[in-house]
Formats: structure tokens, C-alpha cells, sequence
């Protein structure tokens, strides 16, 4: 069993997962006043697919994804309709399950929401402000940017670049242009009391506040997407580090962006492809091999093309996935175990060096064209499927995929039809066979005729492919 290696943020290096029992990641969620879009789902399918690839070499995940559900958008959302940023939140939360759940997302072991750890970043802002690492004015309370002298090591910005080349909002009271907000004054709904008057918490001190208290002063991986380094990630150290006064996460992964046939996504345009949508044309399987198929941390491009490709992959999968199952010859195998082995090597080598999904998807479909050119010339036995079989599906679980499994009731009335088809097709009634046929097709069955027998697929229904 090899090392993981993720490449890290702060260092520019590959580092070690050290963690041998129990891994602990932090993931920042989404802010919760519109449903999550495709961006949303590559980050979250990444991380989903590295906490699966963790606990198939026998390590627990301790993984913590929160909600922002407290921000200047949900309650200008609340406004424009006339309800509460508390119902806004409670509705996009609840879409937000309904859509990953369809992702095939593991859900994470605890989802906190901001709104529930306001005492723990009132705790946090205390002992801040005790450090003088945080001052108090008349609109809130900021964190003093000039106190923590590694600020930028992140983003590997210093602050003189910052404070010429960031827009920053105005605000008088602050002492430096850079420092940020960790407590805003406001007697607008929602707020809450604290010990310097009543208002909201800045976005920064929640996810770390959440993290701390879920996973510890020093865990293994912080993650999210790359537009998130800066200010969110380089201010959560800033407040964290001089919290706990010890190394926030080990390793910092971000995940790279996705642009619309080359544009940014942007509701001004109108290319904001929500997880609701694509899932109703694509459907989850097509989904994950997408947001999979380049190097996490690189940007992609969701396209047409692009997601067609996958589907005429997944459907070279189904094909082997049943040609396995219903594989029913006795004849000696050709030796295949050895390349299968050595096929479920690099696919683990391949996440063990920087996560590349791009590389294991690769050998995962060359894996799958072997099997299936054995397949066409009728070498795939029932011990050779009694082999493989365990390995396709620990590479499917890992990646997150679902092939649509027939029952057993199912697998044996499809062959009492295959067997009718048959007969008809000997005595020439290719009328009726073409009808059993149609009658298959629409249970999702697809028949692969081989020269000496009939096999068939049971077909995931998808839209895009009608």
C-alpha cells in the first residue's frame, strides 16, 4: 500500500497524508441563497472521491462540510421575496442533500452550519482581541492584518501588493486597509449579542471556528476551490494561527475552476449550469467521470463534447460490467489476472501521486477495453469474471459510480425472453423477435449479440443520450 501524496497550497511541495487511523479534512460548503451549479459539484465530487480513495486503505475520515447560511446574500435574498434569510437557508440546504445525494456524495460526518457556532467564534474573537491580534470600532470588530507577519504566505502575496492591487471595502474606522471584519454591528435580522454589541459574524471566523471545534488545532487537509485562497483561506490562517498559535492544516488542496465552452460561469451571461440541471440530462455517473477527467487542481471546461465523450465511456463500462456478471463459460482463462493486477496498481499509484484522476481514469478504461475485446471474441470466463469483478468494483466504488444493477428476478426474465427470441429468430418470425427486443429496450435492456449466444446490459436511462 503506497503513500499518499497531495500537492500543498502553502509549501509548493507534495506532503505526505501522515495519518494512519484517521484522516481529518475540512472542506468549505456552499453559502446557501441559490443551488449549488457545476463549479459547486466538481470541488465537492473531488473531495468526495479522495475520502473514498482514504477509506479503501482502511483509514477513517473524520470530514467536516459546512453551510454558510448566515451572509449579506441570503438576506438579500430573503428581502427581494419577502421571507427570512433563516427559510431561504433551510430551502437551499435542503436542495442541496436532494442533489449531492443524486451525486452519489457520501455525506460528510458532520454538516455544521455557522449559524449554530456563534458562542464558539464569539469564544474565538475574545481570546484575539485579548492577544491584540484584533481591535474593536464603531462598526465592528477587525482582525489587524500587521500583527501576524506571515500574512500572504498562502496566496504568496505580501502586503504591499495586497494593499495596492486588492479592492478592499472602504471603512474608515479600520486601522489598516487590509484587515478584515470578524464581528460586523448590525441590529438588522439575523444577529446576535456579543460582549462589543449586537451583530454578525464575518465570513472568515466561521469556517474557523467549525474546523477547530470538529476536527482539532492541527488537522491533516483544508480544502475548497482555488478562487477560495485568497482572502478566505489566507485570513483563516491569519485568525487560526494566532489563535491556537500552532500550524492550522498540514496540507491546503484547492480545486480548480469550471468555465462554460471557455467562459466564466456568470448569471449575467446566463451560463450558470446548476447540479439540478445537469443531473436531469446527464444524470450523477456522467456527472463524476466529468468533474474527474482533468488533474483536480487544474481549471476545466464543461462542454458538450467533453461530457458525450464520458457517456460513450460509460457505456463501454456497462458493457463490461455485464459480460462480466453473466459470464457462464467453463473454459480455462487466458492468463488475464496478471494484467488486471497490475491495471489495479496504477490506478492506486496514479491517486497515491497527487490525486491524479485524470491518469486513473485512464487505466480504468483501458482495464475496460481489454475486458471488453475479450468479451467480442467470446474469452471471458466465469472464473475470469470471478476475478475481475472485485476489482472493477472497487475501482467503480472508489470513483463514485453507479452501474444500474438488475435483480435477479430481472436477469432471469430477460433471459426467458432472450430464449423466446431465439425461437422466433430460427423459425423466422423476425417480426415478433424485433418486438421482444423493443419490449427490452424499454426495461432498459440492450442485447449484444455474439456469434454463439445473446448477452444484454441493463442501460442507466439518460437524457441527453435520447
Amino acid at each position: 500500500m503506497g503513500t499518499i501524496k497531495i500537492f500543498d497550497t502553502l509549501s509548493k511541495t507534495e506532503k505526505n497524508l501522515e495519518s494512519k487511523e484517521t484522516a481529518k479534512i475540512y472542506v468549505c460548503g456552499v453559502t446557501v441563497y441559490d443551488d449549488a451549479h457545476i463549479g459547486h459539484a466538481r470541488t465537492i465530487v473531488i473531495f468526495d472521491t479522495l475520502r473514498r480513495f482514504i477509506e479503501s486503505k482502511g483509514i477513517k475520515v473524520d470530514f467536516i462540510q459546512n453551510f454558510t447560511d448566515v451572509d449579506d446574500k441570503i438576506i438579500k435574498r430573503a428581502n427581494e421575496i419577502g421571507t427570512t434569510a433563516e427559510l431561504i437557508s433551510k430551502k437551499y440546504i435542503e436542495n442541496y442533500f436532494g442533489d449531492f445525494d443524486a451525486l452519489n456524495i457520501k455525506r460528510a460526518t458532520q454538516h455544521p452550519k455557522a449559524t449554530e457556532h456563534i458562542p464558539d467564534m464569539l469564544n474565538l474573537i475574545s481570546v484575539l482581541i485579548e492577544k491584540n491580534m484584533a481591535y474593536v470600532t464603531k462598526n465592528g470588530v477587525y482582525f489587524s492584518v500587521s500583527k501576524f507577519p506571515d500574512y500572504g504566505k498562502l496566496s504568496k502575496k505580501n502586503i504591499e501588493e495586497l494593499e495596492s492591487g486588492v479592492r478592499i471595502e472602504v471603512d474608515e474606522s479600520k486601522k489598516n486597509p487590509l484587515d478584515f471584519a470578524l464581528w460586523k454591528f448590525s441590529d438588522s435580522k439575523p444577529s446576535w449579542d456579543s460582549p462589543w454589541g449586537t451583530g454578525k459574524p464575518g465570513w472568515h471566523i466561521e469556517c474557523s471556528a467549525m474546523s477547530i471545534k470538529y476536527l482539532g488545532e492541527n488537522f491533516d487537509i483544508h480544502g475548497g476551490g482555488r478562487d477560495l485562497i485568497f482572502p478566505h483561506h489566507e485570513n483563516e490562517i491569519a485568525q487560526s494561527e494566532s489563535f491556537t498559535e500552532k500550524q492550522f492544516a498540514k496540507i491546503w488542496m484547492h480545486a480548480g475552476m469550471i468555465t462554460i465552452n471557455g467562459e466564466k460561469m456568470s448569471k449575467s451571461i446566463g451560463n450558470v449550469k446548476t447540479v439540478s440541471h445537469v443531473l436531469e440530462n446527464w444524470g450523477p455517473n456522467i456527472i463524476r467521470l466529468f468533474c474527474l477527467s482533468g488533474h483536480y487542481s487544474k481549471p476545466i471546461d464543461y462542454t458538450e463534447k467533453l461530457l458525450k465523450e464520458n457517456l460513450i465511456k460509460w457505456r463501454q463500462l456497462e458493457t463490461c460490467y455485464y459480460e462480466l456478471r453473466l459470464a457462464d463459460s467453463v473454459n480455462e482463462s487466458d492468463g488475464i489476472e496478471s494484467s488486471i493486477s497490475d491495471s489495479k496498481q496504477r490506478f492506486d499509484s496514479a491517486l497515491e501521486n497527487d490525486f491524479n484522476t485524470s491518469l486513473a481514469l485512464t487505466e480504468f478504461f483501458n482495464m475496460v477495453k481489454t475486458i471488453n475485446g475479450l468479451a467480442a471474441e467470446e474469452k471471458i470466463t466465469k472464473k475470469m469474471g470471478s476475478y475481475i469483478m472485485p476489482i472493477l468494483e472497487y475501482m467503480l466504488d472508489v470513483l463514485g459510480l453507479n452501474v444500474v444493477k438488475a435483480t435477479d428476478n430481472e436477469i432471469k426474465s430477460v433471459f426467458e425472453l432472450i430464449q423466446k427470441r431465439e425461437e422466433c429468430r430460427k423459425n423466422k418470425q423476425f417480426d415478433e423477435a424485433d418486438a421482444i427486443r423493443g419490449e427490452m429496450l424499454g426495461m432498459g435492456i440492450q442485447l449484444i449479440d455474439h456469434t454463439t449466444k445473446t448477452l444484454w446490459i441493463k442501460k442507466e436511462k439518460i437524457k441527453a443520450d435520447i
